[in-house]
């Protein structure tokens, strides 16, 4: 688990256009959570964005040293919530941080990386279908897991891993259903295709028979009408 120290800068100007003059260096920003309430705060944007590709994918534990100028104000564990990211060119507008406390467990999202290539896949020629890129679960924040990693090797078609198959780090427990599907081994373009074909004539032939059906209940319908024209 990543622990990291960031000097933030408290933002005494919150106003949309005091936002938008800052962008450019800086990352606006929002701390809460615990007794302190929350704060706006702003970040250097060279130095957080570097942080974020040195750690692409993992939880980081920020420990933000709250400056007011060059006056310290304050300094607490965080982990980032939440990332408000530009549409056309990503770049970051917004980042939500959450204070924490160290010895408390906490919930959190952790990205799956499968590993081997699944038999399914070399020898059958199936497609892997990775339902789940990222699981949710429970731990101290020392005890943050970069990652859970699952081996897919015997996996054939039409297998599945469940997310109560994973094996978790000792003081991680899973926070979510149980019985959600991770990763599984779907057939081939060949064996969709050939059970398409094969559904195919069967679905036909049930057509024809409900035509045939409607056709009948239609000259039942017409014979009837002469006989109660006579009544």
């Amino acid at each position: 688990m990543e622990q990291i120290q960031l000097d933030v800068q408290l933002r005494k100007q919150t106003g949309s256009s005091h936002v938008k003059k800052i962008r450019r260096e800086a990352i606006p920003a929002v701390v809460y959570g615990g007794k302190e309430g929350s704060s706006p705060i702003q970040a250097d944007r060279k130095i957080f964005e570097r942080i974020l590709r040195q750690n692409q994918g993992q939880n980081v534990v920020y420990h933000l040293n709250v400056l007011d100028g060059a006056t310290k104000l304050g300094d607490y564990p965080a982990i980032v919530r939440a990332t408000q990211l530009d549409p056309v060119n990503e770049h970051i507008l917004h980042v939500d941080f959450h204070r924490i406390d160290m010895t408390k467990e906490i919930k959190v999202k952790v990205s799956v990386v499968t590993r081997g290539e699944a038999i399914g896949i070399k020898r059958d020629g199936g497609t892997l279908d990775h339902h789940l890129w990222e699981i949710e679960v429970i731990c101290l924040p020392t005890n943050i897991p970069h990652h859970v990693e699952v081996d897919i090797t015997n996996l054939g078609i039409h297998d599945a891993i469940h997310a109560k198959d994973l094996v978790l780090p000792e003081g991680v427990k899973l926070s979510q259903d149980a019985d959600a599907v991770v990763i599984s081994v779907v057939g081939s373009m060949k064996e969709i295709t050939a059970d398409t074909e094969a559904a195919a004539p069967a679905e036909l032939e049930v057509i024809k028979e409900k035509k045939k059906d409607e056709e009948g209940a239609a000259g039942a319908d017409a014979a009837k009408k002469p006989e109660e024209k006579k009544k």
